[in-house]
């Protein structure tokens, strides 16, 4: 399938309108942080974006960033500012056609900047060992719609894991489905270029990833996706896709399930884009000053990683008190088609 996305991303699409679903950001809902930060990109970029969500966690300043299936690189320069002349940024991607683009304003960028902290690589997410990287050097990678492009997902999970540094993190965007795909939709071209043949079954991602070594998969926030085509509509028949942010830590003692040992955390409020609360993931909405319980594993997030100094942390492992309640494997996205359904079936009738 490399040839056919390469074709799809290279020839045939020509701008973000192209598209056949709503998988790219509108930029009107980008968190206004970072609002001046993409003013800063060249419009040639910005007009070739085919992400499916925003990868820009909090707390970047210094850290080396590596940036999976980079396109043209609205992510690597939005990301090299946030890094700041400190840190790195490493794009890859296999389409010379848009790694063309991005080289071409890179120069545009480091004027604008005042400095000039990219690299852009050509190569394949599923060899990452082939690109001369270090093991365990980055403190941070991210992909934005691309992991569900990849014919061999299982490779690029332990191509990441091996990658990353201890207390790293994989923060990406992708596409996911409620249900496995049939085999007769999986090869079609058009449906793989827009990111819905390959994307993945939710479970499926999850057990991927704990194979892969990322033992508690926290999804930071999701939607569901519109397909805009009428004739892909009629093709998917009960498929439904999601747009979906996750964050896998690279922490060799988190367990498999969250486990209670009685402790908590006070966040400070330190982070600069965060003042009167932190979003871990979507489940852990922490405000400042104020006393939040947690299992082991967010416990460990927090104290093991670059988020460390921005918490107070109560507790110990000493006592253990069973799995932390609230804790489940159901379907973990909102589903607005489904809700609906719910509610039409359940209301008494008038």
């Amino acid at each position: 399938m490399h040839e056919v996305v390469k074709d799809y991303y290279g020839k045939q699409l020509k701008s973000t309108d192209d598209l056949k679903t709503s998988a790219c950001c509108d930029t009107s809902n980008v968190a206004d942080w970072l609002k001046p930060h993409l003013r800063k990109i060249h419009p040639d970029v910005l007009s070739r974006y085919y992400g499916c969500g925003l990868v820009c966690p909090q707390q970047l300043e210094g850290c080396r960033i590596l940036d999976l299936g980079c396109g043209t690189g609205r992510d690597i320069y939005l990301l090299a500012q946030l890094v700041g002349p400190t840190g790195s940024v490493v794009g890859v991607d296999m389409t010379s056609e848009q790694l063309d683009i991005a080289k071409k304003h890179q120069a545009f960028h480091s004027e604008a900047f005042g400095f000039d902290n990219v690299t852009l690589l050509q190569g394949y997410i599923e060899k990452l060992d082939e690109l001369g990287l270090e093991p365990a050097s980055f403190d941070i990678i991210i992909s934005n719609c691309v992991v569900n492009l990849s014919p061999d997902k299982n490779a690029v999970l332990e191509g990441v894991y091996g990658l990353l540094k201890e207390g790293g993190e994989f923060y990406f965007s992708d596409v996911y489905v409620n249900r496995r795909i049939p085999k007769s939709l999986q090869n079609d071209p058009i449906l793989y270029g827009e990111c819905l043949a390959g994307a993945l079954y939710w479970n499926d991602f999850l057990t991927l990833s704990k194979q892969a070594g990322f033992q508690d998969p926290r999804l930071v926030e999701d939607r569901p996706l519109a397909i805009t085509d009428p004739a892909l509509v009629n093709r998917l028949e009960r498929l439904r896709f999601f747009s979906a942010t996750y964050r896998l830590f690279k922490l060799g003692q988190l367990e498999t399930d969250c486990e209670d040992y009685g402790q908590a955390v006070i966040y400070k409020g330190s982070i600069r884009e965060c003042p009167t609360y932190f979003n871990l993931d979507k489940h852990h909405r922490i405000e400042t000053g104020r006393i939040f319980p947690v299992c082991g594993n967010t416990w460990r997030m927090l104290q093991h990683t670059r988020f460390s100094k921005h918490f107070e942390f109560i507790g110990n492992f000493d006592h253990h008190y069973g799995i932390f309640e609230g804790c489940g494997s159901t379907l973990p996205f909102n589903d607005e088609q489904k809700n609906t359904a719910m509610t039409m079936r359940d209301s008494p009738c008038c």
